[in-house]
């Protein structure tokens, strides 16, 4: 399996193309990828904003979690005062309603929770999803039964009503990003799971993997030098795809009022916050919704292009030489 990785398939059947590394393949498919490379550039710029959050809010000299009740008009119920929701050199995007705080502070570390609530809740997901799906796989009889119908439960769970039952019943303390994360993680894996259990089961039949059972490895040996490889590229391809389900999922729950809570920032909760207020200002609005659609069009668009580098039969259609994209010759 690993050599299919390491020689083109379009090399073998023409000897004019040089055989070139896993790697290398994978770059000259997503290179060929407009869609993908643009879209990669977004995910890259928006990873950077995330980062740098604390830069960019100190630059403007505000904090995403202070109040200023100064600047909001008590008498018209909680309005900014100054044109377009309270727009200044102080406030570059203007002032959240009723609480004052700066708008532009808490797009960019709402950036950093709805992110970073994703990536850790793709990452249980496919932690756990690996683990179950290989166990099932190599466990025998019994232990595929218990954990495929295991897995079975977990899909058949709604994952937004269960995710809201969850957050409503757990006692406050807990860092809310962090147990957002944590609880969609434990509820959606089921997928993955499946995924990975499939492939295990096909790729245990193959030659060079009967030959490391046949050598003594043990089975989880065997699935630690042979199989956790050739899984990589179909969980990296789901897990690419698992990220914009989860950041949307995050601004769900956030928006209804069960994810993050205030005063931490988060793309959902601005969203709630701007439902009554954004024909006064329409950047209350479009703001967030704005941020999510382009992350999670930018994220799915990188998703399906990293599918299709890492998919070999990919290779019957781009010839990966020099670095430049060629037709296969039928």
């Amino acid at each position: 399996m690993s050599e299919a990785l390491v020689v083109s398939e379009a090399a073998g059947t023409d000897p004019s193309v040089p055989a070139v590394s896993g790697a290398r393949q994978f770059w000259g498919r997503l290179r060929a990828q407009r869609a993908a490379l643009v879209a990669a550039a977004v995910v890259a710029l928006l990873v950077l904003v995330a980062l740098v959050a604390p830069l960019l809010t100190a630059i403007e000299g505000q904090d995403p979690t202070s109040y200023h009740p100064s600047l909001i008009d008590s008498a018209r119920g909680g309005v900014p005062l100054g044109s377009f929701g309270g727009v200044s050199g102080d406030h570059w995007l203007g002032v959240e309603p009723q609480t004052g705080r700066d708008l532009f502070a808490r797009l960019v570390y709402g950036a950093r929770v709805s992110l970073g609530v994703a990536l850790a809740a793709t990452l249980i997901q496919v932690l756990i999803g690996v683990v179950v799906g290989v166990a099932a796989a190599l466990g025998g009889r019994w232990v595929d039964q218990l954990l495929s119908r295991a897995t079975d439960v977990i899909i058949a769970m709604p994952l937004m009503i269960v995710s809201l039952a969850l957050l409503a019943i757990v006692p406050g303390g807990f860092p809310r990003p962090v147990l957002v994360a944590l609880i969609i993680g434990l509820v959606a894996w089921g997928l993955i799971a499946k995924i990975v259990r499939a492939h295990t089961l096909t790729l245990k039949e193959l030659d060079y993997v009967a030959a490391a059972r046949l050598s003594g490895w043990g089975s989880w040996r065997v699935a630690r030098r042979e199989l956790l490889p050739a899984l990589a590229a179909p969980v990296i391809t789901y897990a690419a795809l698992l990220v914009p389900m989860n950041i949307t999922v995050e601004a769900a729950l956030s928006f209804l009022g069960v994810g993050v809570k205030p005063p931490t920032p988060s793309w959902g909760q601005m969203l709630t916050a701007a439902d009554v207020w954004y024909q006064a200002a329409p950047q209350y609005l479009l703001l967030p919704a704005g941020s999510l659609f382009v992350t999670v069009l930018a994220l799915t668009v990188f998703g399906d292009g990293v599918r299709t580098a890492l998919d070999p039969r990919a290779a019957s259609r781009l010839r990966v030489g020099t670095g430049r994209r060629r037709e296969a010759k039928a």
